[in-house]
């Protein structure tokens, strides 16, 4: 089967949308930090809609680990399809908007060289949390993070994103280029004010004079990114490029909704966003607060108890009725409470959020979103629990979430057999796991002593001790499905009786 390419664009099937401009005359005006399946599925598609209008907005990927994805893409031109997936149907498109991956290991400098083309004007990311090398408990710098002592030691070939954006920024300032815009869109708090500081302390480890000129004149524009995309499978490639006729190396699937919420500040221009659905706004955090708060949350919450009990996707364990509605009162009980959103109807936004994650056409993996938990729990999970805590209110159902995470963490299942668990603490909570066994006191307090998921108020505080250590208590001895039941009969339930319900808005 011969590849997608330019020259089989003209051949595909008539229901496969493609590009309505030539991407062989667009230029790069973005330069983009991982390239994966998320950043494939969203901002790219937003700028390939763009670059019908304004040629000069194409997008220089970059790779910061491997070269699979440079690989794959490579011998296609940089097009790659991407299927949106509902219960009813599949719609295939064809995107043109990626120029090239560039790999930051194999070649640091001449990623560099793209960061300090003057053509380019906004610096995107998709990096994860774990890629910012921060502490999650403070949002600040870990400068004790392999790849930040790495980049100090050699800081003119970087890999991490704050060392390759301090660099860049440094090379600019001496050649008298005007600095481009940051634009992070990671799930983080606060996520411009947070890589802004990030990239500003480490760039003080190395100069301070640099550090004065990030802090003072680079611009961050702070986004809310939200569109669910599982992870591609080796299935869906097979699907996907029967469905074209030529063979796809890396589609991407996703769902149909889509949302990106941008602050507008880019004082060296920017696209046209709003031409093409993103929302332009001067302060993203709320927005950011609310989809970190009840999607995010409520997906982690979802991919541990779901992974324990069995659950291989999202949409299965949504299937049981316990699930769901444990997630529908974690929204709207312990979570929407804490926002303040006015205009903004929070219950349409969940019920919305509900019929998501019940879309059976995603296949979105719970042990794809259990992923890196200790970098995301931060954002997701506590920092409601601590803003419901400071106000005397119960956290019980957030606090189930948490200890999910850390019965996971252990690394052994339900049933004895080893989970697979994919985090930069993997060793160390593995460790924690063996030492403190099955004792549920005596587990909780160990993990929430890691002041790097926890900071060091949450380990003390009694009420969000208790209701960790029911939870975890709990689900050693019912196991994960049995302790969701029970939460829908708060009697047979320890720790929910301090939950008053409140009627659904």
């Amino acid at each position: 089967m011969s590849r997608l390419s330019y020259k089989t664009l003209e051949n595909l099937p008539p229901a496969v949308a493609r590009p309505s401009y030539d991407p062989r005359v667009t230029t790069a005006g973005i330069v983009h930090l991982g390239v994966g399946a998320f950043h494939r599925a969203h901002q790219a598609v937003y700028l390939d809609d763009l670059l019908a209008r304004d040629p000069q907005w194409a997008i220089a990927g970059a790779s910061l680990r491997r070269a699979d994805m440079r690989d794959a893409l490579a011998p296609q031109d940089n097009l790659y399809t991407v299927a949106i997936r509902s219960g009813e149907a599949t719609r295939l498109r064809v995107i043109g908007s990626l120029k090239m991956i560039l790999v930051a290991p194999e070649d640091p400098e001449a990623l560099l060289a793209a960061l300090c083309d003057p053509a380019i004007r906004i610096v995107s990311l998709t990096v994860t949390e774990k890629g910012y090398c921060h502490d999650p408990a403070t949002g600040d710098l870990d400068p004790d993070h392999p790849d930040i002592t790495a980049d100090l030691d050699a800081p003119m070939r970087p890999t991490s994103a704050p060392g390759l954006l301090a660099e860049s920024l440094r090379r600019r300032r001496a050649a008298g280029i005007v600095p481009f815009t940051v634009m992070p869109c990671d799930n983080l708090p606060e996520n411009g004010p947070t890589a802004h500081r990030i990239v500003t302390q480490y760039a003080a480890l190395r100069d301070g004079g640099l550090a004065g000129f990030i802090e003072r004149d680079v611009a961050f524009a702070g986004t809310m990114v939200d569109r669910i995309v599982p992870a591609t499978s080796e299935d869906d490639i097979t699907q996907i490029s029967a469905a074209l006729g030529v063979a796809d190396a890396w589609p991407v699937a996703t769902e149909p909704f889509s949302q990106w919420v941008i602050e507008d500040r880019f004082p060296t221009g920017r696209p046209d966003f709003a031409s093409v659905g993103a929302e332009m706004v001067t302060d993203v955090e709320p927005y950011e607060r609310m989809k970190l708060r009840m999607l995010n949350g409520a997906h982690s919450t979802l991919a541990y108890l779901g992974y324990l009990a069995g659950y291989e996707t999202v949409s299965e364990t949504m299937a049981d009725p316990a699930y769901e509605r444990l997630v529908r009162d974690l929204m709207t009980d312990e979570v929407m409470p804490t926002l303040e959103m006015p205009g903004t109807d929070l219950a349409a936004y969940r019920d919305a959020l509900i019929a998501r994650f019940h879309n059976p056409a995603l296949q979105h993996r719970t042990w794809q979103i259990a992923m890196d938990g200790s970098q995301k729990l931060p954002q997701r999970l506590l920092g409601t629990i601590r803003h419901r805590l400071a106000r005397g209110e119960a956290v019980d159902r957030l606090a189930l979430g948490v200890a999910a995470w850390m019965r996971y963490a252990t690394g052994i299942d339900e049933t004895g057999a080893p989970i697979d668990v994919k985090d930069p603490l993997a060793g160390r909570l593995r460790a924690i796991g063996d030492e403190a066994g099955r004792d549920p006191a005596k587990l909780a307090a160990a993990y929430l002593g890691v002041e790097a998921v926890f900071g060091r108020d949450l380990s003390d505080h009694p009420e969000f001790v208790r209701a960790v250590t029911a939870a975890l208590a709990s689900l050693f001895q019912r196991g994960a499905a049995a302790t969701v039941a029970a939460m829908m009969r708060p009697s047979t339930f320890p720790i929910a009786a301090s939950s008053p319900r409140r009627p659904d808005p």
